[in-house]
């Protein structure tokens, strides 16, 4: 299924230069004179209002960015394959070609979301409970990167966490919506996805919290699993870097935690009792989490039952 199409479309008009929507279409008419690439419709496609539904104009433009991919691959992969695809094709540096793709973006509209885009962008040290069982009770700490990018809101993140197996990357769009903000962010170069729902930014922007979903990664299963998470902005950015440290000791407190990246906050105890009260609400200690045994005992009822009425 075809996604991202309009962002897609405003990188692939970045990196060759088209600020037009018709040299964007010459470009195709290139790589092949016969091209569905339509002019007229171009318009609702980097709106985002509707997508080419003939399949050749993928594999033109699969041709038009010299992918080694097919044009199918183009129209399904996310947005963040889709860019480091093509960066590295090209040897374009991947953060550049976003910034000249938004700045593309925020020209044809006549304005942009810098007012969002500022209030956001930034590096953060995100705190949560530990999915994997080997590290049951404990917290683990990642960073968060928001920063300027293709989009309807011009803003994706990248998010890190150092695990004993290795460093875990994720990357995606982040979503401000009128009520909530979200950020969907899928592995780089494996299969991973984490979803974060947060409640709606509020000025000056310190500090985000709201849930977070996804898999274990570290455990004999991928648990489907839902956590609290906060994620506390961090005024030195280089201060990030010792961010993604990963899981906290069993006694390693918060507070002294963010005093590490620059953030003293007075009364540490109190704040640490609040903060833990925070990523503990809810049940199973802050960790929602469905034990296999209970959900097979459930899948043996109803495959028993579908076997017996089979035909």
């Amino acid at each position: 299924m075809a996604q991202h199409i309009a962002q897609k479309l405003r990188l692939t008009s970045a990196l060759l230069g088209t600020v037009t929507r018709k040299e964007l279409a010459a470009a195709f008419r290139a790589v092949n004179p016969r091209t569905a690439f339509d002019l007229g419709r171009a318009d609702k496609w980097l709106q985002g209002r509707a997508q080419p539904r003939e399949h050749s104009v993928y594999d033109d433009w699969a041709k038009l960015l010299d992918l080694e991919q097919s044009g199918a691959w183009l129209a399904d992969s996310d947005l963040t394959d889709f860019t480091a695809a093509i960066s590295a094709r090209h040897g374009v540096d991947r953060a550049e070609l976003e910034r000249r793709a938004s700045a593309q973006s925020e020209a044809a509209s006549g304005h942009n979301d810098k007012g969002i885009g500022s209030a956001l962008a930034g590096t953060y040290a995100c705190y949560s409970r530990a999915w994997s069982p080997y590290f049951r009770g404990q917290l683990i700490k990642g960073r968060l990167s928001i920063e300027a990018g293709p989009g309807v809101h011009g803003l994706t993140a990248t998010y890190r966490e150092t695990l004993p197996t290795g460093q875990l990357e994720l990357g995606g769009p982040v979503t401000p919506a009128k009520r909530a903000l979200y950020v969907h962010l899928k592995e780089v170069g494996g299969d991973a996805q984490f979803f974060i729902s947060l409640f709606s930014q509020s000025q000056p922007g310190s500090v985000l919290g709201g849930y977070m979903c996804g898999t274990a990664i570290i455990g004999p299963e991928a648990l489907p699993s839902l956590t609290r998470i906060l994620i506390v902005r961090l005024r030195d950015p280089a201060a990030g870097a010792a961010a993604s440290g990963g899981y906290l000791l069993p006694d390693q407190s918060i507070s002294a935690d963010l005093a590490s990246l620059g953030i003293s906050i007075g009364q540490p105890e109190q704040v640490d009792r609040q903060l833990t009260r925070f990523l503990v609400g809810g049940s199973d200690g802050g960790v929602h989490q469905v034990p296999p045994a209970e959900f097979r005992a459930i899948l043996d009822v109803f495959d028993r039952h579908w076997l017996r009425h089979a035909g």
